[in-house]
């Protein structure tokens, strides 16, 4: 680590490692809140500070790009002591979503995050199980956690798009985890990417995931911890909102809540969140533009959706992924 850099120690923050003990054993689900700006950051720690939730808070490379890379580091440095003054004591993680690179990982590692996704998922798996042991020996010197993945999430958000899903393979699993050393893995059970998750015709339901699959992996990795990508669930109040007030959303759904909670009674113990976030301001924003036509004020429109996304965060705590009470 260079001598410019900056461990999230200093910062306050924790990384994964203990947070995924305590959800496996208490069967339930860290959330993972992806965030962009000041409005999402503050709305996801609010929201877990009151629910006494654990929480991860998730940068892909595009966010870090959009926000800068210093202007983040202490952004999280800011939400510990935002947490404290609200009389708060949750442990928070600084992650990165789908690290693409082992030169981006280093980077997110020198600037304070506490853990780091590296996704060689789209890789031949040789070259995966490469790409990700040489990340984990590096973070680990740092005592970084660090993510892998097996198989491929269909779907688009941020960098990472995929026309079709490959589920993982549960004969690859013990040997990707023990060669690589990972902390984590991250596995593909029909879950997917963005908003648009499954294309539905007239009639057709939600295809089940893949249980089927995280119970081998379970079986084959007793005790290991397990994360789910692409879980947000579409929340369709929002989607009917968002489409009210002059968007077009036609056919966008997700994962069902009762299929997310059966998940976090197995070895799922982070489950990431994205697109229900960006659904909830963009349906606020839209309303106050709307209603107040006149309104140019960030403020004025920003608040409302920071306020909205509480409400939402607290509610997946509370009754999606059972992590309300447990920090």
């Amino acid at each position: 680590m260079s001598k410019k850099a900056v461990s999230y120690k200093e910062l306050g923050l924790v990384n994964t490692r203990e947070m995924f003990k305590k959800a496996m054993a208490g069967q339930y689900a860290v959330p993972a809140y992806n965030f962009n700006n000041m409005e999402q950051l503050q709305a996801i720690i609010t929201a877990c500070t009151q629910t006494n939730s654990p929480v991860i808070l998730q940068v892909s490379k595009g966010a870090r790009q959009y926000a800068n890379q210093t202007l983040l580091t202490y952004m999280a440095q800011g939400a510990v002591q935002y947490m404290k003054e609200m009389g708060g004591n949750i442990p928070i993680a600084l992650h990165l979503d789908h690290g693409d690179s082992f030169e981006l990982c280093v980077s997110c590692i020198e600037t304070g995050f506490s853990s780091v996704m590296i996704d060689g998922s789209s890789l031949p798996y040789e070259e995966n199980v490469a790409l990700t042991k040489k990340v984990v020996e590096y973070a680990h010197k740092y005592d970084v956690t660090v993510e892998g993945e097996l198989g491929v999430l269909a779907g688009i958000e941020d960098e990472v798009q995929s026309e079709h899903s490959h589920y993982t393979d549960p004969n690859d699993v013990e040997d990707f985890v023990k060669r690589t050393g990972v902390d984590s893995l991250a596995i593909s059970i029909g879950t997917s990417h963005g908003a648009y998750k499954f294309k539905l015709k007239p009639g057709e339901t939600v295809p089940p995931l893949r249980f089927d699959i995280l119970k081998e992996c379970e079986r084959r990795l007793p005790g290991f911890p397990i994360v789910l990508h692409g879980a947000s669930s579409v929340l369709q109040e929002y989607i009917q909102m968002i489409n009210k007030y002059g968007g077009k959303m036609e056919n966008a759904v997700g994962v069902p809540v009762e299929q997310l909670r059966d998940a976090t009674k197995s070895a799922v113990c982070k489950i990431n969140i994205d697109s229900d976030g960006r659904l909830v301001m963009t349906a606020m924003i839209r309303k106050v533009f709307v209603d107040k036509p006149a309104e140019f004020d960030p403020r004025k429109y920003l608040g409302p959706a920071r306020d909205e996304l509480v409400k939402m965060y607290k509610d997946k705590n509370e009754k999606v992924l059972g992590s309300a009470g447990k920090a």
